[in-house]
C-alpha cells in the first residue's frame, strides 16, 4: 500500500478532529503510534533516542512519514517526574518546555506525562489475554491496583478507583531505601554501599542493578568474572543455565518479590499487583516459578493478607499506549473534547424536556449552525424560546450558552476557533453578554497559543534588574499603564507613568543605562511615542514595547510583547486589544515577583497592624 493510501486510511479515524499521536519515550528506546479509534494504534514504530538530538527532532522524525495527516492531539509518556511546562529527563541530557514542543508541532493539545502514570492508567483496560498470573488470589472489586515496572530504573505507581473513573498515583517509589531481606541480600547491599551512601530499591532493582547484583554475587563466591549486561545475565540464565547468572536471576525476582510485597500493603492493593517494565516481560514463564511469589506472601504475620493479593506480569505489547490514550481521551473529555460532546447530548436527548430535545436535535443535525449563530436565532430554528436554549445547555451541565458554545467549539474542531461575533442592535442581553465573552475568550485563547516565552523571559529579567520603570503610553493604552505602574511601585521599584505628548520626551531625556521604558500602543506608529522611545534608547535605557509584532514601535524596541489582535480604533473603543496588553502585564508582574533562585516572592511590604515581614501575595501564586 503507498503511503498516501496509509495516510488517507488513518485520516478516516473514530475521532472526529483526526487520529491522536501516543508515544512511549524511555531511556533508550521511544515508541510511537497513531490512535484512530479506542484501542487502534496504527503505524507503531520504535526509535533509538540516541539517534536524536532532542525531543522535537524525535517527534519530527517519525511525523516525517506522515505528513499528510491532520493532528490536533498528542500525548507523551516519558521515563521522568513530571512537575509543570518545563521538563529536565534524568536519564537523557533533554529538556524542554511542553508548550513549546505543541507550538514547535502545531498541536492544539499535547499532554506529557510520568510513564509509570500512564502504565498504571491501562492497567483497568486490560484483559487476562494481556497478563499472566504469578501464583494464586483474585482481585477484589472496586480495588486499589499496584505496579511496580524494573527497566533502566524501577517505576512505581498505583490505581485508585473512583466514583467516575480512576486517579493513578504520580509516585517516585523506586527511590525509597533497599531493603535487604537474607544474609546474601544484606552482602550485596554493603557492596553498593562501597559506591553509593544511599541504595535505593531502583539502584538494585533495574537493568543496571542486575548488573551489580553480578558483580556483589561473583564477589561473595569468590568467582572472577567480566562484567555482563543484564541481558547477557538473562541470556547466560535462561538459555545458557550458567549457575552463577541463575543464583542472580533468582535473587534478582526475589528481590523484586519483596518490593511488590512492600507496595501492596503500603496501598492495601487488593485490585492486584502488576509487574511492567522491560526486563520481566523477557523471562516468559520461568518467572513464575521464580522466587518472586514466594518472596511476596512471606510477610511473616501478614502472610495471609498478601496471599490474596494476586499478581501479574504484563505481556502485551505497548502497554502505556493504553493508558496514555486514556489520559488524553479523559482531558479532552474534560474540555469536551474530540466528539464526546455530542455523545454526550445524544446520551442525554430522552432526558430532556420535549422543548429542549428541540435544541438538541438542532445540535446534533446542524453543529456549526448552533456554534456560529447567536441565541435569538438558535431559538428561532429549534422553535423554542431563547430561556429555553439556556435551560438546555444548563440540563447539560454549562453555565450558559457561552460556556456551552466554549466547550462544544473544542468538540467540533480541537480548539477554540477566532470568531468575531458582531454585536447587533436587535440582540438580546443575554445574547450580546455572550458575544462579548466569545470573542474575548477567543482572542485569549489565539493569544496564549502565539506567546513568545522567550520574549517575556528577556522582559522579566530587564524589569528585575531595573534601577526605574517608566510607562509611556497615549489614550487608551494610558489605563493599562496606570495598571502596571501600580503593581510594579507595589514591588518597590520606582514607577512612573507619562501619556502627555509633552513630557514623553522629557522624561526620556532623564533615563540613564539600566533604566527600562515601558511603551503600550495598539497601533504602535504614534510620532510622538516613537520620539521618546528614541530619547530613550539614545539616553541608554531598554524599551520593552506591548503593541503590534511588525510595527514601527516594536522594531525600535529591545523587546516586543507582541499583541496582534486586531481593532478597527478609528471607529471603536479597543476593548479585546486592552485586555491582552493587561494580560501581558499581569505575567511581567508574577515573573519579577518570582526569585529565580528559590521561587520565593521577592517582595515584601508591612502595613499598619500587620506582623513584620508579611509577603506581598499575587493571586496567581500560592500563598
Amino acid at each position: 500500500m503507498k503511503q498516501s493510501e496509509v495516510d488517507q486510511k488513518l485520516n478516516r479515524t473514530a475521532f472526529a478532529d483526526g487520529p491522536r499521536l501516543l508515544a512511549d519515550i524511555g531511556a533508550t528506546h521511544a515508541r510511537f503510534a497513531l490512535q484512530t479509534a479506542p484501542g487502534e494504534f496504527r503505524a507503531v514504530r520504535v526509535l533509538k533516542c540516541d539517534d536524536y538530538a532532542d525531543i522535537v527532532a524525535m517527534l519530527r522524525s517519525y511525523l516525517a512519514d506522515h505528513a499528510d495527516i491532520t493532528l490536533n492531539h498528542a500525548a507523551l509518556a516519558v521515563a521522568n517526574p513530571v512537575s509543570g511546562d518545563y521538563i529536565r529527563m534524568t536519564n537523557r541530557d533533554w529538556e524542554f518546555s511542553t508548550d513549546e514542543v505543541r507550538r514547535a508541532l502545531g498541536l492544539h493539545t499535547l499532554l506529557v506525562v510520568n510513564d509509570f502514570t500512564a502504565l498504571a492508567m491501562s492497567l483497568p483496560g486490560l484483559k487476562p489475554a494481556d497478563l499472566m498470573q504469578v501464583g494464586g488470589g483474585k482481585p477484589a472489586l472496586n480495588s486499589v491496583i499496584g505496579v511496580l515496572g524494573p527497566g533502566t530504573g524501577l517505576g512505581v505507581s498505583g490505581v485508585i478507583p473512583t466514583v467516575d473513573g480512576f486517579v493513578t498515583l504520580g509516585s517516585e517509589g523506586g527511590h525509597t531505601n533497599f531493603a535487604p531481606a537474607d544474609e546474601r541480600e544484606y552482602s550485596i547491599l554493603q557492596y553498593a554501599w562501597q559506591t553509593w551512601s544511599h541504595v535505593s530499591t531502583e539502584r538494585l532493582i533495574s537493568g543496571p542493578g542486575m548488573e551489580i547484583i553480578y558483580r556483589a554475587i561473583a564477589k561473595r563466591n569468590g568467582r572472577q568474572v567480566r562484567d555482563l549486561t543484564s541481558q547477557e545475565i538473562m541470556a547466560g540464565a535462561l538459555t545458557d543455565k550458567d549457575p552463577l547468572c541463575l543464583e542472580v536471576l533468582e535473587c534478582f525476582c526475589a528481590m523484586l518479590g519483596g518490593a511488590s510485597a512492600n507496595l501492596a500493603v503500603t496501598l492495601g492493593a487488593f485490585g492486584g499487583m502488576f509487574i511492567g517494565g522491560g526486563i520481566v516481560p523477557r523471562m516468559g514463564e520461568w518467572f513464575a516459578q521464580s522466587p518472586f511469589r514466594s518472596r511476596f506472601e512471606a510477610k511473616g504475620r501478614f502472610t495471609s493478607y498478601l496471599s490474596e493479593i494476586p499478581t501479574y506480569v504484563i505481556t502485551t505489547p505497548n502497554p502505556a499506549f493504553y493508558g496514555v490514550a486514556t489520559i488524553l481521551s479523559e482531558h479532552l473529555r474534560g474540555r469536551s473534547g474530540a466528539n464526546t460532546l455530542m455523545e454526550r447530548v445524544r446520551h442525554l436527548q430522552h432526558e430532556l424536556t420535549p422543548a429542549e430535545q428541540r435544541v438538541a436535535q438542532l445540535v446534533l443535525e446542524q453543529p456549526r449552525l448552533v456554534l456560529n449563530e447567536p441565541i435569538a436565532d438558535i431559538a428561532r430554528l429549534a422553535e423554542v424560546s431563547q430561556p429555553t436554549v439556556i435551560r438546555f445547555c444548563r440540563s447539560l451541565g454549562f453555565l450558559g450558552l457561552a460556556d456551552f458554545k466554549l466547550k462544544f467549539a473544542s468538540s467540533l474542531t480541537g480548539a477554540i476557533p477566532v470568531r468575531h461575533s458582531q454585536v447587533r442592535v436587535s440582540d438580546s442581553t443575554h445574547d450580546l453578554s455572550a458575544k462579548v465573552i466569545d470573542n474575548t475568550v477567543s482572542a485569549i485563547l489565539k493569544f496564549r497559543d502565539q506567546l513568545d516565552v522567550r520574549s517575556i523571559d528577556k522582559a522579566i529579567a530587564l524589569v528585575a534588574k531595573a534601577k526605574r520603570v517608566e510607562f509611556y503610553a497615549m489614550g487608551n493604552s494610558r489605563v493599562v499603564a496606570l495598571d502596571g505602574q501600580h503593581k510594579f511601585f507595589r514591588f518597590r521599584i520606582p514607577t512612573s507613568a507619562y501619556g502627555d505628548s509633552h513630557l514623553l520626551n522629557l522624561a526620556a531625556e532623564l533615563l540613564k543605562p539600566g533604566d527600562v521604558v515601558i511603551a503600550i500602543s495598539n497601533s504602535g506608529k504614534l510620532p510622538d511615542l516613537l520620539e521618546a522611545v528614541d530619547v530613550a534608547r539614545a539616553a541608554g535605557a531598554d524599551v520593552i514595547a506591548i503593541t503590534a509584532s511588525n510595527s514601527p514601535l516594536a522594531k525600535k524596541a529591545s523587546v516586543c510583547l507582541a499583541v496582534d489582535h486586531s481593532e478597527d480604533s478609528t471607529t471603536f473603543l479597543s476593548m479585546i486589544s486592552r485586555i491582552l496588553q493587561l494580560l501581558l502585564i499581569d505575567i511581567l508582574s508574577v515573573g519579577i515577583s518570582l526569585d529565580a533562585q528559590h521561587g520565593k516572592l521577592v517582595v515584601e511590604h508591612k502595613t499598619k497592624g500587620e506582623a513584620d515581614g508579611r509577603r506581598l501575595l499575587i493571586s496567581h501564586l500560592d500563598g
